[in-house]
């Protein structure tokens, strides 16, 4: 019999969204037109930030959000080791250096008294942080309050990296807030690759509460130009315009932010819909407990399970070398099954780039165990709890036979 593949993560696409598309296609703004303002009106709204600046892709609004922070050759700038190697670089783009942090193995999430102990070693060499881009992961939201709290006594900016959280939420001081907010960052992040909760095919946005980011962010990802009389030095005519600064070619399309729009409207569908997978794959892998685990989610966090990841578990007498060994038999047997597991992520301070530039480190041990340990299973609202029992039928016997 031949068993379909199964990917990690897809794209939910219906015929709302082609029709969205297509309406936009026969109309007459195909680039930078309205959708794109209603698209981040929207956006804004559900988050509950005062802001949104839409851009080409996840990376790029990283980019914006370290220079619109004040980022400049030079600077430092904190990030986790276990992210995608665009939280880090996006500091490195704007002249800045990253400085990689640990993560607690078991959330995957870096702790408050890391970036803490991270800045007191940073002082001691004279130097303090312009930035710190906490990573939400797997859809959890790290501790932005204490977060915030530090980052406010060093003078450091706050960027949430939320490209994994949307739809995901948190509690501070009996009050819930939604990822990406910005009620304890400066500014923050999504995502919209096709693997995310939703899709503009590529995209991103940077939010914020703060005006003057918001229009610093305006102005770079249009090449740092403004048609705002306000804010020019002159005006020669309607056609004027200035470059106030060197930005970028940023800019996200009509025809994407229809196809975001669309897709916005059935978040909270999508988003129920991955919880519920991720609380089947919880009872069906409960009788694992001793083999595999799910990444702990913080108590006072609601995740919106962006990605289902588990971690071996250390057994007796084991090294983290053969946790390694152990999670690339179980890997390969589970690809060999047609089930598209994944791993998030190959820790940063791991890349020959940031080694050969001497920007690894070697005190990250944490992350080594949490990286040797982890795979993400497959995780999509299209797939159906059928796929769920396969991949748990397919990881029962991988475990045993990794032993």
């Amino acid at each position: 019999m031949v068993t379909s593949p199964l990917p990690y993560g897809r794209q939910s696409i219906d015929d709302d969204d082609v029709a969205a598309v297509v309406s936009t296609l026969r109309g007459e703004w195909l680039t930078q037109g309205p959708t794109i303002a209603r698209f981040e009106e929207a956006l804004a709204e559900r988050v509950g930030s005062r802001y949104c600046v839409a851009v080409a892709n996840g990376t790029a609004a990283l980019h914006l959000a370290c220079l619109a922070a004040g980022v400049r050759p030079g600077d430092w700038g904190l990030t986790s080791t276990i992210t995608f190697v665009a939280s880090a670089n996006a500091i490195r783009y704007a002249g800045g250096r990253p400085s990689l942090l640990d993560v607690d193995e078991e959330t995957g999430l870096v702790s408050p008294d890391g970036i803490s102990s991270r800045i007191l070693e940073l002082s001691a060499a004279g130097v303090r942080p312009r930035v710190i881009i906490p990573v939400d992961l797997a859809g959890a939201v790290t501790d932005l309050p204490a977060i915030r709290t530090i980052a406010d006594r060093a003078g450091a900016i706050v960027i949430e990296d939320a490209a994994h959280s949307l739809g995901a939420s948190y509690d501070a001081a009996g009050v819930t807030h939604r990822a990406g907010c910005g009620a304890h960052a400066h500014a923050a992040i999504l995502s919209f690759h096709p693997v995310k909760h939703i899709t503009t095919g590529e995209g991103g946005v940077i939010t914020t509460n703060d005006e003057s980011l918001y229009r610093e962010l305006q102005d770079l990802r249009s090449h740092g130009i403004t048609r705002d009389p306000t804010r020019m030095q002159r005006s020669e005519g309607p056609w004027y315009y200035e470059q106030r600064a060197l930005g970028y070619n940023y800019r996200i399309t009509d025809i994407q932010c229809a196809l975001g729009l669309s897709q916005l409207a059935k978040l909270e569908r999508f988003v129920e819909r991955r919880r519920a997978l991720a609380a089947r794959y919880d009872r069906a892998l409960a009788p694992l407990g001793e083999q595999v685990r799910p990444l702990r989610i913080r108590a006072d966090c609601r995740s919106s399970h962006h990605l289902y990841v588990i971690r071996l578990q250390r057994q007796s007498g084991e090294s983290v070398g053969d946790v390694a060994r152990r999670r690339l038999a179980v890997f390969v047997h589970l690809r060999e099954r047609s089930i598209g597991v994944q791993v998030h992520y190959i820790p940063v301070h791991r890349q020959p780039d940031y080694v050969e530039n001497g920007l690894s480190r070697d005190d990250l041990a944490s992350a080594e165990r949490y990286y040797a340990s982890c795979i993400s299973l497959p995780l999509f609202p299209a797939m159906t709890d059928a796929d769920v029992d396969r991949v748990v039928d397919a990881l029962s016997g991988a475990v045993s036979g990794a032993r």
